[in-house]
């Protein structure tokens, strides 16, 4: 995926385990650091929770906007979470801010990156601006030990999402980058090496 171009901008996809810090990684990037990167504003079908601003936190969309949307090739990926609402990566969006030089930045689970390679493969222009990082634990029970300390999920859900975890860690070879967690600040500061080095390379 890391083909030299000419600078533009940059997708970086990543992913992790429930409590491995990849949001609090994207975040810091995004308002601390590194203010001109922005995070991608994805699509849904939910109703739009207090607060939340249409365009800004998501793209709401009706169900049937989303399923016309579907029909007409509009994501790179889509998923009916627990056979309700629709979740989804508008592709224009995308391709415009790339091509504008913005870095994107999106926390997205396994399968979602597979379908990002997916697609990659008869992408080029995505596929030139793909990055892909993966935020690994130390081990199970230092991740159990997180979930618990978050105080956020009952027992048995932490029980589920260590199992997921399990299986998603099992392809962390598959990423371009893998980030061994530490302390939060060493754990950006590897993560900040990568954007610089990625920034640093010529892309088209």
């Amino acid at each position: 995926m890391n083909n030299n171009a000419k600078s533009t901008g940059l997708l970086f996809l990543i992913s992790g385990p429930a409590g491995s810090g990849k949001t609090t990684l994207c975040h810091r990037l995004i308002e601390d650091q590194v203010p001109h990167v922005q995070r991608v504003v994805t699509a849904t079908t939910r109703s739009p929770r207090k607060g939340e601003i249409n365009n800004k936190d998501y793209h709401f969309f009706s169900e049937e906007e989303f399923t016309q949307k579907i029909k007409e090739n509009a994501f790179y990926e889509y998923a009916q979470v627990h056979g309700a609402h629709y979740y989804g990566t508008v592709k224009q969006e995308i391709r415009e801010q790339l091509a504008n030089g913005i870095d994107l930045l999106i926390n997205i689970d396994v399968q979602g990156f597979k379908s990002f390679c997916d697609i990659a493969e008869e992408d080029p222009f995505l596929d030139k601006h793909l990055v892909s990082v993966f935020i690994l634990p130390p081990n199970l029970d230092v991740l159990k030990e997180r979930l618990t300390k978050r105080n956020l999920d009952h027992p048995e859900i932490i029980e589920r999402r260590l199992k997921t975890a399990e299986e998603e860690i099992s392809l962390h070879d598959q990423y371009d980058y893998c980030i061994h967690t530490k302390t939060r600040d060493e754990d950006f500061a590897t993560f900040l090496d990568i954007y610089k080095k990625e920034k640093s390379k010529v892309r088209a």
